[in-house]
């Protein structure tokens, strides 16, 4: 007999979770999560800077590879992604920011014209994030203190991410307290999704208090083929796991959240997206989108290294006695290394013009940091690396199937770097964030910036090209967008377009990458689209909630 349940969320991640755990909640809904990942629940993954023990090589990661990348003298990188319950707040660096108002009253302006009532400005956004935040320092018109997902202060600060902080004061850059407060503009240190040394990711934050909970249901390892689609209707989903193969079907709604890489395969498979693709991999097209898979957008991210002249940092804390002398002081004090994500300060600035909206996010870490495709670039030292990401690129890249098995990995061009404007932005960040190793206090401790070697143009194009990479960000490939828009995939209301009961709400949905880090709104998305199932068109009636 074929399992019935009210709704059906596939993927149990930042979105997914968040969505799920209201449906339960508040509409006391039978809720089905596909999650093809791994249990979140590992010592590694708890503490904050577990991840660098795992980034280059875990199964809580899925490694996507690029498409060679002409516009890069033919690159192949990785994208990684979460292979686990919880998603990107599982395995990511715990960075809490929300994107400025501007990004989402721009949403709201592109969907103004059929949004059906639903607005998508900051005013519309706001109480959602205020909702789920429960800041341990923060709570005014723009900070929730109460909320299921913890936001802390770093637990430990390196001397090396306070030189960098006040290196960029020398610059000219103000002191930000708050990059989520009135301005992103200046340099300080993040705020980060976890609290007294653990992780609190959506898993945490959202699942957990349900697990007693007979209305949810959770399933590991199970790797949904496709959305079933009856009469223009999505009824059910197709899976499988360890067992076999399996049929679930829902008397509500379905709901993707599986990211931005995989969402759009789902899609395809399901016979939703670009008809003449679907039919090279001769997949019945049961309704023509050609948006799906287009307008990937992500954050480039592009490392400036140094070699520090003492034994500054975190070199080496991870191993050996230095690992057992922070492994007691954190199980004894609750302090030290072990307390800290490994990036504790930031920046926001604008180059070329400073009082204008910040254009290029910096992450300040103190090792020598470089992707696993660049290892061997640089020897293992006492050092700093700054990584310098353009927060609203234009460049647009694409999903498409590889076949019509479900086991293979999505074809994937992110493209990043390719627009001009986003490659001269780069270039810029990289120049100022350069002359912050040979400001203020960082220049009286670094011995050596080793990459980029030099700061004229030709080096730093050379130097993009080499080691551009994702900042784990993919975005926009199923986006809401006008009814005039032919590339929309989704209405403002999260709906897929001509399919009833089917809605996207990861970050595959959104028009446009928001400025920073996209875990918060992915959250938000996920309770956005979960009030929408439910018929609550805005959360504005209980922003104080």
């Amino acid at each position: 007999m074929t399992e019935t349940f009210d709704h059906i969320v596939i993927g149990g991640g930042s979105a997914g979770a968040a969505a799920a755990a209201l449906l339960v909640n508040k509409g006391k809904c039978r809720v089905l999560v596909l999650e093809a990942g791994h249990s979140h629940r590992h010592p590694l993954l708890d503490m904050p800077p577990g991840i660098f023990k795992m980034i280059n090589g875990s199964k809580f990661m899925t490694y996507h590879q690029t498409e060679p990348q002409d516009h890069l003298d033919g690159r192949v990188h990785d994208i990684p992604q979460a292979n686990v319950l919880g998603g990107g707040s599982s395995v990511n660096a715990q960075v809490y920011m929300r994107g400025r108002p501007s990004d989402y009253d721009s949403w709201d302006d592109l969907l103004r014209q059929t949004n059906d009532g639903v607005g998508w400005g900051w005013d519309d956004v706001l109480p959602y994030f205020r909702r789920m935040e429960g800041n341990n320092r923060l709570h005014n018109d723009l900070h929730g203190s109460d909320g299921p997902v913890q936001v802390s202060d770093p637990g430990h600060i390196d001397d090396m991410s306070r030189w960098f902080v006040q290196s960029v004061q020398a610059l000219g850059e103000p002191f930000n307290t708050d990059f989520n407060g009135a301005t992103q503009r200046g340099v300080g240190f993040y705020q980060f999704t976890n609290r007294a040394g653990k992780r609190s990711s959506s898993a945490y934050a959202f699942l957990a208090p349900l697990e007693t909970n007979p209305n949810l249901t959770i399933r590991l390892g199970a790797k949904v083929s496709k959305v079933i689609i009856e009469n223009d209707r999505a009824v059910g989903v197709q899976y499988r796991d360890k067992c076999g193969a399996h049929t679930v079907r829902c008397d509500g709604e379905v709901v993707l959240a599986a990211g931005a890489l995989v969402t759009p395969k789902i899609l395809m498979l399901s016979g939703i997206g670009p008809d003449a693709h679907l039919a090279e991999h001769d997949i019945s097209v049961v309704c023509p989108l050609p948006g799906v898979g287009q307008n990937l957008v992500d954050h480039p991210e592009v490392p400036i290294t140094a070699f520090a002249n003492g034994p500054y940092g975190y070199f080496k804390q991870g191993e050996g006695w230095r690992m057992l002398r922070n492994g007691i002081q954190f199980k004894l004090f609750g302090s030290g290394p072990v307390t800290s994500a490994g990036v504790e300060a930031g920046a926001l600035v604008n180059p070329s013009n400073p009082d204008g909206e910040p254009t290029i996010q910096a992450f300040c870490v103190p090792i020598v940091y470089l992707d696993r495709d660049a290892l061997d670039e640089v020897q293992d030292d006492f050092g700093l690396t700054v990584t310098t990401v353009v927060v609203k690129p234009k460049s647009r890249g694409e999903v498409r199937l590889r076949s019509a098995d479900p086991d293979a990995m999505p074809v994937v061009s992110p493209n990043l770097l390719k627009h001009e404007d986003d490659m001269q932005e780069m270039i810029r960040g990289q120049r100022f964030f350069r002359r912050a190793f040979t400001s203020g206090p960082l220049a009286r401790r670094i011995r050596e910036i080793v990459i980029p070697t030099a700061d004229d143009d030709q080096t730093l194009r050379a130097h993009c090209k080499r080691f551009v990479k994702t900042n784990y960000h993919p975005a926009g490939t199923a986006k809401m967008g006008q009814d005039g828009d032919g590339m929309a995939v989704l209405d403002a209301r999260m709906r897929v377009r001509g399919i009833e009961s089917l809605r996207v709400c990861d970050m595959s949905a959104v028009p446009d990458i928001n400025a920073g880090n996209t875990n918060a709104p992915a959250m938000m998305l996920g309770e956005r689209c979960a009030d929408l199932i439910l018929g609550i068109g805005s959360a504005r009636e209980d922003r104080n909630s």
